[in-house]
């Protein structure tokens, strides 16, 4: 069983306490507000009232015993720093920030992080690339050259194999995975297309610009 500690329980930590709880993950919530640790408790192992920067409270926490830390503070940038930069002093084995711009994000990890998320641009990202066209309905961000898009077929490609269509040869586009009447199945190259097939597939944008006409 994975152990997590969670420091700052707001709305974005309290999200991602109530998850790994519900993925059977060990977690530990910690706030300096009494009124979140009470909200939190009975979604979570165990929870703790605390200031995260003073180093012998963070000490008490045992930051060692866990799998991954998640500095959940968010717009309380200096203690999100400090925070990030004592778990490590500590020993921690895994530590993940949050940060709400670019220039905090460099700062956390010159300061200890082992990754920094940052849920307002990635949220972005995914807003504009969904609503730029029709035919895309989702997408996960890899990184800067590779996503997987959830997009609606083409009607030229109705009728037709995948080896015929061959977009992997044609945009160097690798389709994953395809979502036929809400069910999602790996496709073979002798699988054909039909009307209303969603495909889930892995490229470059500019790839995928030009095989679905973007």
């Amino acid at each position: 069983m994975t152990s997590v500690l969670i420091i700052g329980v707001g709305q974005f930590g309290s999200h991602i306490a109530k998850r790994m709880e519900e993925l059977r993950c060990e977690v530990m919530a910690v706030d300096i507000s009494e009124e979140r640790i009470n909200e939190i408790l009975p979604h979570v192992t165990n929870a703790r009232i605390g200031d995260s920067t003073n180093e012998e409270f963070l000490r008490s926490l045992g930051v060692r015993d866990y799998d991954v830390c998640i500095v959940a503070l968010g717009s309380l940038f200096q203690s999100s720093l400090e925070t990030t930069s004592l778990l490590k002093e500590l020993g921690a084995k895994k530590v993940i920030s949050r940060a709400t711009n670019d220039v905090q994000m460099k700062f956390l990890l010159r300061n200890g992080a082992d990754e920094v998320v940052y849920p307002e641009k990635q949220m972005a990202l995914r807003i504009a690339t969904r609503y730029a066209s029709d035919s895309i309905l989702d997408f996960i961000h890899l990184d800067n050259s590779y996503s997987i898009y959830e997009m609606k077929v083409p009607k030229e490609w109705y009728g037709k194999t995948l080896s015929q269509i061959d977009i992997r040869k044609k945009y160097r586009i690798n389709v994953l995975t395809i979502k036929r009447n809400k069910k999602v199945f790996i496709p073979s190259p002798d699988t054909e297309i039909i009307t209303d097939d969603i495909a889930f597939v892995i490229g470059e944008l500019k790839d995928i610009q030009k095989c679905f006409k973007i």
